[in-house]
């Protein structure tokens, strides 16, 4: 049986006056993510009304190429960035999709 897609949310809150340079560390993963073999699409959204609030909307072809990114270099420096940028703990969930895609 093939293995199935996952989708991640991945939520981070800056410290005040840190949403900039928050913003950019995760950007700064945006491009290398993409090109890793079991991404499907990795994307990053900010809150309109408080730009210190931002989400991670990634799918990935299984969760063993998940397992594969989260080893990543680049990952690795973001999650240590994250004490001195982020407010609380990055919030990471992972779903599976109920209904069929269209």
């Amino acid at each position: 049986m093939a293995e199935r897609k996952v989708t991640v949310l991945a939520r981070f809150k800056a410290k005040e006056g840190m949403e900039e340079q928050l913003k950019q560390a995760i950007m700064a993963c945006v491009a290398p993510t993409r090109a890793e073999a079991g991404c499907i699409n990795y994307d990053l959204h900010q809150l309109a009304d408080d730009k210190g609030k931002l989400v991670l909307y990634e799918n990935w072809r299984s969760k063993k190429d998940l397992e594969v990114h989260l080893e990543m270099p680049y990952l690795k420096e973001l999650k240590a960035k994250a004490g001195e940028l982020c407010s609380e703990p990055i919030e990471i969930t992972l779903w599976e999709m109920v209904s069929k895609p269209v």
